[in-house]
This record gives C-alpha cells, sequence and structure tokens, in this order.
C-alpha cells in the first residue's frame, strides 16, 4: 500500500502545479469522487473572527467544480507567476482507507521552503479521494 499512497501523493500534488487547466481539470475528476472535499483548516485571522461572532469556520469546497475552482486558485496565486512550486515532503503513508502526505512551497528561485502543510485523504474503496482534510502546518 506505500507504493499506491507515494503514487497517490505524486498525483495530488500533480494537480496542484498544473498549467494546463483542461489537464487540472480531468486531473481533479480522477482523483476525487464527484461529491468529493476538501476541508482546509482556516487561517488563524479567519478563526478569531468567526469566533467573535459566534460561528464555527471551515473552508470547504465540494464537487468538481467547486474543487477546480480551489486548485486553480492556488495554482494562479502561487505557481503561475513562476514564484512557487508544491512538493513531497517526506514520504506518503497508507493504513486502510486514509493516505497521509505532506508538502512544502518552494521558491523557484531559491528552494527555500515557505509553507509545510499535510493531507489526510479518506478513500473509496478504488482509491479516489472522498474527503480531503489539509493543515498548514508552517
Amino acid at each position: 500500500m506505500t507504493n499506491f499512497a507515494e503514487e497517490l501523493a505524486d498525483r495530488y500534488l500533480a494537480v496542484w502545479n498544473e498549467p494546463d487547466p483542461e489537464v487540472r481539470r480531468r486531473s481533479v475528476e480522477q482523483l476525487w469522487t464527484v461529491n468529493g472535499v476538501h476541508l482546509l483548516e482556516p487561517p488563524e485571522e479567519i478563526v478569531e473572527r468567526a469566533t467573535e461572532i459566534g460561528v464555527t469556520a471551515t473552508l470547504e469546497a465540494r464537487g468538481y467544480d467547486e474543487l477546480d475552482r480551489r486548485v486553480t486558485r492556488a495554482y494562479d496565486e502561487f505557481v503561475k507567476p513562476g514564484e512557487f512550486e508544491f512538493r513531497r515532503y517526506g514520504a506518503a503513508a497508507a493504513l486502510k482507507d486514509l493516505v497521509k502526505l505532506r508538502w512544502a512551497m518552494h521558491k523557484t528561485d531559491t528552494d527555500d521552503v515557505i509553507a509545510i502543510g499535510i493531507d489526510l485523504l479518506m478513500l473509496t474503496p478504488d482509491g479516489r479521494i472522498t474527503t480531503d482534510y489539509q493543515f498548514i502546518e508552517a
């Protein structure tokens, strides 16, 4: 299962770096289920504001259209300008229907690590993502 986890991690990270919108969309549809969900841990300022107004902050993209918009937005902001690239950060691991992967956002000119994150991917029996929990660690 480890080889599967690493292959999935590589395909997952490739979609965030993919320049071609059509290839990116097809990759989203191959990785996630039709109602797949990406849940992003909100930045602290959003959590604080939500607490102030008495609600829970959740950043969620559900279904192919929203997932494609989420991935495209990250690509447009970080990768397209040529400043950053997302890469695997260590080995991926699998346990039953869960794959854990860590990633890093590198500056393309210096290779410095700017951010590190972890994704926990809940999978269907055929290996597609039903729920993607994303945490920014640093």
